[in-house]
């Protein structure tokens, strides 16, 4: 109710407001002695610090060493594409499997401002979503047909946004340019456009890892000044990253291919990594990545101590000891991959089992612990 303050005399208003402020302390001091804190509220933890901590010693480290592995391996692709041998061949796969692993450093961060304003995730490493549902082209292909055809035409934007350039560029393409079926043997035909084509692809992926390197430096005091955890916010970003790394890992990283949507129809050839048969390093190299996100290294200044932080010290025992368990399943998978789909298909389901309680624990537990909430879409569960 809204009183003039014409109509009221000074004594009735002094009352009016010492009533409204007994409210007001009443009200805090009751809602301060539950005995579980709200969700992500802990002033006693340093949130400030710990945003500090992955960005300065995480996020802009992780991305300059990516950096510099896009340059060793736009050399090597070049080197290559001027002379196609078994020797330039072996040089550019090794560098292809550098860059493509220490890419896995920085995935937890891909939906930060300056990785999704170069779309980097699309353009260097796209595995179609959760959504998708097209068996002919979904997880981590490779859109071979149209390759070839931008290779045979000489006619292509690999800035275009749409699901057909995205398949047709960054570590999926280069690994067929440079280590699929006859990758020498193509340099026959079409040499200028294939030379011209290889080389593009392996530029843009420098130039976008130096566009997100540059903004970084822009982008840090925003980053460490928001300590909300409402969506859009860094920590926000943060949990519903590692929670869709998560989904990802169970679905085109490892479910998908063993045939989880398909009603067991095994697609060895949408593993990622395919061409380099590295996929369970790949997949390995993120999950522990992910949990270095989580504890932060033991710097007390990660998601693990703001759980602590909040009285949920069960909670992050169940998270640390599940990262344990399901990095152990992983390893015991052998490379590759697509052959083990079939070969170690016991250890594969073990290791996808384990992978569904840890997203649970982090997509659904750890998410409402912290206050966040998971604003992306899946179709397949968890």
């Amino acid at each position: 109710m809204h009183v003039k303050r014409g109509f009221m005399k000074k004594s009735m208003m002094a009352l009016i407001v010492n009533i409204a402020a007994i409210s007001v302390i009443f009200f805090a001091c009751s809602k301060g002695g539950k005995d579980t804190p709200d969700p992500g509220d802990n002033e006693k933890f340093d949130k400030t610090a710990m945003l500090t901590y992955y960005v300065d010693q995480m996020i802009i480290p992780g991305y300059t060493a990516f950096q510099q592995k896009t340059n060793a391996l736009q050399t090597a692709v070049a080197a290559f594409a001027e002379a196609p041998s078994p020797a330039t061949q072996t040089e550019a796969i090794a560098a292809l499997k550098t860059a493509h692993l220490q890419y896995q450093q920085i995935e937890a961060f891909n939906n930060l401002t300056p990785a999704t304003s170069a779309t980097l995730e699309y353009s260097v490493n796209f595995c179609g979503g959760l959504t998708n549902t097209d068996l002919l082209l979904n997880g981590f292909s490779v859109d071979s047909v149209t390759i070839e055809n931008n290779i045979s035409t000489g006619v292509y934007n690999l800035s275009e946004y749409s699901n057909t350039s995205f398949y047709s560029q960054g570590f999926p393409a280069l690994g067929y340019l440079i280590a699929g079926p006859d990758a020498i043997a193509k340099f026959a035909a079409n040499t200028a456009n294939r030379v011209k084509y290889i080389n593009d692809v392996a530029e843009r992926i420098k130039v976008l890892a130096d566009k997100v390197v540059s903004d970084w430096g822009i982008y840090r005091s925003t980053f460490i000044g928001n300590t909300q955890s409402n969506v859009g916010s860094p920590i926000g970003n943060l949990v519903n990253q590692m929670a869709y790394e998560m989904d990802v890992l169970k679905g085109p990283r490892i479910g998908w291919p063993f045939g989880k949507q398909s009603n067991g129809q095994v697609f060895s050839t949408k593993v990622e990594g395919y061409f380099t048969g590295n996929s369970i390093a790949l997949a390995v190299a993120n999950l522990k990545n992910l949990k270095l996100v989580y504890t932060a290294g033991g710097s007390g200044k990660g998601f693990s101590d703001y759980l602590n932080a909040l009285g949920k010290q069960s909670l992050n025992s169940m998270i640390s000891s599940q990262f344990d368990i399901t990095i152990t399943k992983l390893e015991a998978i052998p490379d590759p991959l697509s052959n083990s789909l079939v070969a170690e298909a016991t250890a594969v389901n073990t290791a996808y089992g384990e992978i569904q309680k840890l997203l649970t624990l982090i997509k659904t537990d750890m998410a409402s612990a912290t206050g966040v909430q998971i604003s992306f879409m899946d179709n397949d569960g968890d």
